[in-house]
């Protein structure tokens, strides 16, 4: 039987980063074929036309539209922005999916890369929901999803500033959303929380222990046993933007297996 509903997002008009691969494809796609316009941003411009391009193929009609971004350049998130909601005529979902990792505990980690993964993590989101607001509210009622992660909840010391940046994803959204609720202004926000998802992110512990090794290691702690697939992740996505969760706001969804219950 298809888990499929065709039309949960018809009208719907989502805007997403970080969509040329992983999570962000998997909801550009997943949205699409729910009866939504995506308009998708990513820093290789080639990468993110071709996403675009296989969502009209599949759609058989022109439902994507694309658009290189540097998530950290808020004079590009203007300029984006304006250009996406002439392509879709508004934006009614924002999905802040662009984000990165690097390792190392607090001594060890470079002032450099904790600022790197600040500015894309956390600035980023920011820039987005405070520029996207104005459309959100033409638009209403409207949802922003931002994607957070199990780390905000469960701590890795040799992942600090990851750990850090996520948990500021997660208050960030639900400051917002309150904020949002509070001035009777009709837009949601929501973070996910995924734990390891069957994604590029990945594939370095595959190559460095082979997939069977690596999938024992990451799969660890977590209840049932496996890696969650980018459509647990998408499906997800797909509530947050819709309207079946109308009284759902500053929550916070895992998507872990299981995995901070333990």
């Amino acid at each position: 039987m298809s888990t499929n509903h065709p039309g949960r997002l018809q009208g719907k008009k989502a805007f997403i980063t970080g969509a040329a691969g992983g999570l962000g494809k998997a909801m550009a796609q997943m949205f699409a074929r729910q009866g939504a316009k995506v308009f998708v941003t990513d820093l290789d411009a080639a990468a993110i036309a071709s996403v675009a391009d296989e969502i009209n193929r599949d759609a058989g009609s022109t439902v994507a539209w694309s658009a290189a971004q540097d998530v950290r350049d808020e004079a590009r998130w203007l300029a984006v922005l304006d250009e996406a909601a002439k392509a879709m005529g508004g934006i009614s979902v924002l999905v802040n999916n662009a984000g990165i990792g690097a390792l190392g505990g607090v001594e060890a980690l470079e002032p450099k890369d904790w600022r790197r993964v600040m500015d894309i993590n956390v600035e980023a989101v920011y820039l987005g929901c405070k520029h996207a607001m104005k459309f959100l509210k033409e638009s209403a009622p409207a949802s922003i999803v931002n994607i957070s992660s199990l780390a905000a909840h469960k701590v890795d010391p040799n992942y600090t500033v990851y750990n850090t940046s996520k948990a500021a994803v997660a208050m960030l959204s639900k400051s917002i959303a309150v904020d949002c609720a509070k001035q009777k202004v009709d837009i949601r926000c929501n973070s996910i929380h995924p734990a390891f998802i069957r994604t590029g992110i990945v594939e370095p512990f595959f190559k460095a222990l082979g997939e069977e090794e690596a999938t024992k290691k990451l799969i660890r702690g977590v209840p049932m046993a496996r890696l969650g697939d980018p459509d647990d992740v998408a499906y997800a996505a797909v509530y947050l933007a819709s309207n079946e969760s109308r009284f759902v706001t500053a929550a916070e969804m895992l998507i872990d297996g299981g995995a901070a219950a333990v």
